[in-house]
């Protein structure tokens, strides 16, 4: 439909515009989402959270069977889980295991018992902006405030039921 709007609109104009137009319908070019003026801008996607049962052979696999490079296991107990990172080149994937009683991760394992997708990680340039321009929008966060993430950086992870049942999180550059 919008191609069709779009090729109707270019009509009128010549060849060279009317390439320019449509090239410029599908680019690879940065996405920057929010209103024009906006105080953020959505950046690259920082990494894919995978929930798993059993993280050393989740780890093994992606070490020994698929030859990344991975971090070490690393203890996040105000977050409730074990992280290890694989790294991928152009982004990362961060396995999760549940660490404590009341770890987030235990109650999706307990739905998904083969572990799975968790949550996708995307960049913004000012978290707190970003937060605030959600909110108003109503979209709902998970928690009142950005929390420190694994990288050390902060962290507001985004309601799925907002966000086309995606769990996504979102982590200052």
């Amino acid at each position: 439909m919008a191609s069709a709007v779009l090729k109707v609109a270019a009509a009128g104009f010549s060849k060279c515009s009317r390439a320019t137009i449509l090239r410029g319908h599908s680019t690879t070019a940065p996405l920057h989402q929010g209103v024009p003026g906006s105080l953020w801008k959505l950046g690259k996607l920082n990494h894919i959270a995978i929930a798993v049962p059993d993280m050393e052979k989740a780890t093994a696999l992606y070490r020994d069977v698929l030859r990344a490079t991975v971090s070490e296991k690393v203890p996040l107990p105000e977050h409730g889980v074990y992280t290890v990172f694989v790294e991928l080149g152009n982004t990362k994937l961060e396995l999760l295991h549940p660490l404590g009683e009341k770890s987030p991760i235990s109650g999706f394992l307990q739905k998904n018992k083969s572990g799975g997708l968790h949550h996708i990680c995307i960049e913004v340039d000012d978290i707190t902006a970003a937060v605030a321009d959600l909110k108003s929008k109503n979209i709902r966060t998970l928690s009142a405030e950005p929390r420190i993430g694994a990288h050390g950086k902060p962290v507001m992870f985004l309601h799925p039921k907002d966000c086309d049942g995606v769990l996504v999180e979102l982590e200052e550059a």
